[in-house]
């Protein structure tokens, strides 16, 4: 991990330093000595509207911390106990995830619920320029990667690793599209036919349910640490504050829209690692997904446009949601101005993708 402000003692919004080393070290003396805590350091190497990232380090080890955003928040929408849940029970599957060390639900210590993890070395990649330094043969290598776990992931039984009861999968899909459309009207700044035709399509022909299966829910290249050049590029899945029981097929699909944002919405900042040279299709992804254990009803003759119906809905709202906040003044940073722009040309993707008028994104 890379990036956030120097390391250093105080002024660490959210972290007090004095207050966290002692309560680690009561809690995991093997990781930090009592005589250790006046010697740690810290960065925000992560913040914004999400979850709050750190970096603490005694000088000696390191770990990473994380807590919930600043001021009022709603603790479903940051419930650090499911990120902390979740990868705990992966640990000793072929998902890579740090490894977990303790969960603090009191909020005296730091105002908030928190738990300290792994710091594992690796680049979350993002954009094209950052692939193009691999080369075509590497960058290559690293989507594979990205794809194999990914398809390791939803192998894994939920029941097996004690996560049965950490969702409710029965009605996934269903109450996915209710809750991006309830998400939508509390957004909304302009009318959307084309939200309200996608919508209905999608409330009209929901599939039928699979066995579930373990969904990040946000799976996508920059929420993987790599180490690009190694046999086993991927070193750990991270940010798992939307995981859930559920159908699997809903991180594909998002995963293949996140990808052709970059040509759907031009001129729009997004992430555009997926443009780089080397970087497998949409249909190549499907292949190797499969290939890899995943789903079959991603691979030939299986119909994904349901799901990409839904996660083109999805990150139109998230975009939707950004744009009304932008429009309200409650955005600080460049960039804003143009992501409204993203919305409707999302929507008639998703709505072309779920009635059949389009194909898999390329």
């Amino acid at each position: 991990m890379s990036g956030g402000e120097e390391l250093r003692r105080d002024e660490i919004p959210g972290l007090d330093l004095a207050s966290f080393g002692a309560w680690f070290a009561a809690q995991r003396p093997d990781q930090l000595a009592g005589d250790r805590v006046g010697e740690l350091t810290g960065r925000l190497i992560a913040g914004g509207k999400s979850n709050l990232t750190y970096e603490v380090t005694d000088g000696e080890a390191w770990w990473i911390v994380r807590r919930p955003p600043l001021g009022h928040v709603q603790a479903t929408a940051h419930d650090m106990g499911r990120e902390h849940t979740v990868m705990t029970a992966l640990a000793e599957t072929d998902v890579p995830v740090p490894a977990t060390y303790a969960l603090c639900s009191d909020d005296a210590v730091l105002g908030a619920q928190f738990y300290v993890m792994e710091r594992v070395a690796g680049t979350p990649y993002r954009t094209a320029a950052q692939l193009r330094e691999l080369g075509e043969e590497r960058t290559a290598h690293l989507a594979r990667s990205m794809i194999e776990v990914l398809a390791a992931l939803h192998a894994v039984d939920p029941a097996e690793v004690g996560l049965a009861d950490f969702g409710r999968p029965q009605g996934f899909l269903e109450r996915q599209v209710r809750r991006w459309g309830k998400q939508l009207e509390g957004s909304r700044t302009r009318d959307l036919p084309d939200a309200d035709r996608l919508l209905a399509h999608l409330a009209a022909h929901v599939p039928e349910e699979g066995a579930a299966g373990i969904v990040h829910g946000d799976y996508r290249l920059d929420n993987l640490l790599a180490v690009a050049e190694d046999a086993q590029p991927v070193k750990a899945v991270v940010d798992w504050e939307m995981a859930t029981l559920g159908d699997p097929l809903t991180d594909l699909a998002l995963l293949l829209v996140y990808d052709n944002l970059p040509r759907l919405i031009g001129g729009v900042p997004v992430a555009d690692a997926s443009t780089a040279p080397g970087y497998p299709s949409a249909e190549e992804q499907l292949t190797a997904y499969v290939a890899a254990g995943g789903r079959e009803a991603a691979g030939p003759g299986g119909d994904m446009g349901f799901h990409l119906g839904l996660a083109h809905l999805k990150l139109a709202v998230i975009l939707e949601g950004i744009h009304h906040r932008f429009q309200a003044g409650q955005t600080v940073g460049g960039g804003f101005d143009t992501i409204g722009d993203a919305v409707e040309p999302l929507l008639a993707a998703g709505l072309a993708a779920a009635t059949g008028r389009a194909g898999t994104p390329t």
